[in-house]
């Protein structure tokens, strides 16, 4: 099926809504039923790793591999890089697997399509609360328990009242980064850490404002970023460049606020 990529846009999200389907059939079984926890982390900071991870990946990568042989796969958890491919999927089978292995379902499956690095499309699934966020040609969508409909950021230009939410202020290692997200924690209406991907959708659905975080992979936001460009909000590394790739990255419901945000976090 190489030639599938001739069929565009729509047939890459048909796929991507397969996969997970597929990805939510492997994981769901091991929700607050965990056999075990690894570290990977081989002596640094905890990162844990838990079958369904590993499970969903597999399931996820030989769909990949048996319907787009001519496309590229990078996971968190096995890595993969082919040079001189044009098309990659970027794959977080559990974004948030700390809040997973604690039976919260603040956590959810990635899933992007790139063409030369830049994002062509992204979806985020929560299979146990029944939540998917995707993103279209135009316009992002939600689909839940109030059914399937477009969603949108909300007007926030002013900082002081802005919603600002971080997975965890571990994130901030890098020297001066914990004081410069301090200093926009200061001038925000509101702080709150725990919302992995989930928080990024929720921005884009109008309900955040400000995602702001550090030490990122690209398969952790490279998803996230066309789905809420195209609910209206932007995307940038913490200087204003592309955050595609990870690291620092800032997300802004309202891009009036962006500048503003980013002159607080440049120190």
């Amino acid at each position: 099926m190489s030639n599938n990529k001739e069929t565009g846009f729509e047939a890459y999200l048909a796929f991507a809504h397969r996969l997970a389907d597929l990805s939510a059939a492997a994981v769901l079984p091991h929700f607050r039923n965990l056999s075990g926890v690894e570290d990977k982390s081989a002596g640094g900071a905890y990162d844990p790793v838990t079958a369904a991870d590993r499970q969903a990946e597999q399931v996820i990568r030989a769909e990949i591999e048996a319907n787009w042989p001519d496309h590229d796969v990078r996971g968190e958890e096995f890595g993969g890089a082919s040079p001189g491919r044009d098309y990659c999927w970027l794959v977080d089978p559990i974004d948030g697997t700390r809040p997973f292995i604690m039976g919260l379902p603040l956590w959810g499956t990635l899933i992007a399509l790139t063409k030369n690095a830049a994002p062509l499309l992204g979806l985020m699934n929560q299979p146990f609360t029944g939540e998917r966020f995707w993103s279209a040609e135009r316009g992002a969508f939600y689909r839940g328990r109030t059914g399937e409909h477009a969603i949108a950021t909300r007007p926030c230009p002013k900082i002081e009242d802005a919603i600002l939410s971080s997975t965890s202020p571990d994130l901030f290692a890098t020297p001066g980064d914990e004081e410069r997200f301090d200093a926009l924690s200061e001038r925000v209406r509101m702080r709150w850490f725990g919302g992995d991907c989930y928080a990024y959708c929720l921005l884009a659905a109008g309900h955040i404002d400000l995602v702001v975080e550090s030490g990122l992979s690209a398969h952790d936001i490279a998803p996230l970023i066309p789905i809420i460009e195209r609910a209206g909000g932007c995307v940038t590394s913490w200087t204003g460049g592309p955050a595609a790739e990870g690291g620092h990255a800032v997300a802004c419901g309202d891009p009036a606020l962006h500048e503003t945000v980013l002159k607080i976090l440049s120190g």
